[in-house]
Order: C-alpha cells, then sequence, then structure tokens
C-alpha cells in the first residue's frame, strides 16, 4: 500500500489567523494517526506563517508514526532539524512571496548543488535521512543522487493544474518517467503538491511510488467531515490500488 503522510500546516494557518491557541496542530495529527495515516508532514517555514517551532517540538514527542520536516536548507532550518531529530527531513524551495511552493529545488543549479550535497550531508551526520523535493525531470532525479538524497517527492503540482485529457496525460507521463528513473537510482519515492479525492487517482500506479504527502485536500474535507472521515477516505483510495 502507498503510505499517506498528512500535511497539517492549515490547521496551524487557520489558528493563527486569529492569534489563538486552537486548533491545536498537535492534536490534528493525532487523530490522522487515529484514522491511519502513516506519517505527519509539517513545513516549518522562514516567516513561520504556520507551524511554529513549539509545534515542531511537541510534534517530535508525540507522533507516533514518522515526522516528516519540511524545511528550506538555511543555517537556521539545518539547526533545528540537528536538535529536534525529525525522522526525516523534505528540503524544498521557499520565496517569501509565495502562497504555498511553487515548483522543485533548482537542483541543477551548479551552486545549488553545492549548497544541497552539504546540507545533506549535515542532516547525515546527524543520523536524519534526507529527501528532496524535485520537479518530475530526469536530470534533477540524478542530480538528487548525486546529492546524496535518500529519497525524492516529485512536484505534482503541474499535474494537478493541468485540463483533464491529453495535457494532464502529459504531465502524469513526465511523473512516471521521473518514478522510473528514480527506481534505477535507488531512491526512495514520495509524490505531493496539489493532490485532491479526483486527481489522487493518476498517482495510483506510478511505478515504485512508496508515499504521498497530502494536505490541503485533506484539511478542506475535515472542515466539512472530520479528520477521521477525511483520512479513512483517502487511505480507501489508497487502499484500492492493493486489491485491483
Amino acid at each position: 500500500m502507498i503510505r499517506l503522510h498528512v500535511n497539517i500546516d492549515h490547521i496551524a494557518t487557520i489558528r493563527n489567523q486569529r492569534g489563538t491557541r486552537y486548533p491545536e496542530p498537535v492534536i490534528a495529527a493525532g487523530l490522522c494517526e487515529l484514522a491511519g495515516a502513516h506519517g505527519i508532514t509539517v513545513h516549518l517555514r522562514e516567516d513561520r506563517r504556520h507551524i511554529l517551532d513549539r509545534d515542531v517540538e511537541i510534534l517530535r514527542q508525540t507522533v507516533q508514526t514518522t515526522l516528516n520536516l519540511e524545511m528550506a536548507a538555511t543555517a537556521e532550518m539545518l539547526a533545528i532539524a540537528a536538535r529536534i531529530k525529525p525522522d526525516i527531513v523534505t528540503l524544498v524551495p521557499e520565496k517569501r512571496e509565495e502562497k504555498t511552493t511553487e515548483g522543485g529545488l533548482a537542483i541543477g543549479s551548479a551552486p545549488v548543488k553545492k549548497s544541497l550535497k552539504a546540507a545533506v550531508k549535515k542532516l547525515h551526520d546527524h543520523g536524519i535521512p534526507v529527501s528532496l523535493f524535485i520537479d518530475p525531470e530526469i536530470s534533477d532525479v540524478r542530480a538528487a543522487e548525486a546529492i546524496g538524497a535518500d529519497q525524492i517527492e516529485l512536484h505534482t503540482g503541474d499535474y494537478c493544474n493541468a485540463a483533464p485529457g491529453p495535457p494532464r496525460d502529459k504531465e502524469l507521463a513526465r511523473l512516471e518517467a521521473a518514478a522510473e528513473e528514480a527506481d534505477a537510482c535507488g531512491l526512495i519515492l514520495a509524490a505531493g503538491h496539489g493532490l485532491d479525492y479526483v486527481n489522487v487517482q493518476g498517482m495510483l500506479h506510478l511505478p515504485g511510488l512508496k508515499e504521498l504527502n497530502i494536505g490541503h485536500a485533506i484539511i478542506s474535507r475535515a472542515v466539512l467531515t472530520g479528520l477521521d472521515e477525511a483520512v479513512r477516505e483517502m487511505l480507501g483510495l489508497l487502499m484500492d490500488v492493493e486489491e485491483a
């Protein structure tokens, strides 16, 4: 079965909107795990727009499955990861003005490669596995292997934003080619960004896919149905592929 990691950033977004103590991301994480989620993902941004340092610290003590910390490869974030020791770190690009992550790391650039290689080594020195969030390009997959990543997460935003039919099929083909290359490189494969209860179906037969990171769609569904039902519904979709 494909593992489901639930991104709970937007629970914190709602809390921070009014500066209250609720809704509590830590409680949301527990509800997701009780519903069957295989992991919890949070993105600690430089501007702390949603997840806060205290959230990550408490989640490290309470998450019973896998805690995936998304972060930029900055000195500040590397120090936080080294102290908290999440189960895995996903290095992502970060721009202050963006609403959400807009694409994968610019991994083809020599300076970025050098910086990421140093970041990966530092995290490995602290016993933390590293995933790189990249666009579905064969060259980027190969670069991730060269940098020393343990895992990659393919950016599915272009696939999700493409119109159904030939445009989406084209993006799915890109993802499939990148997935095959990841397998050839011996990289663990994850995917995420923009996936919902409809377009996730296209991911279920991606070669070698082990994990999906899904947040906004689940939290949005939970507003109407509750977190337990929202997580179980997504898990049901992922289980279908195993039974087919």
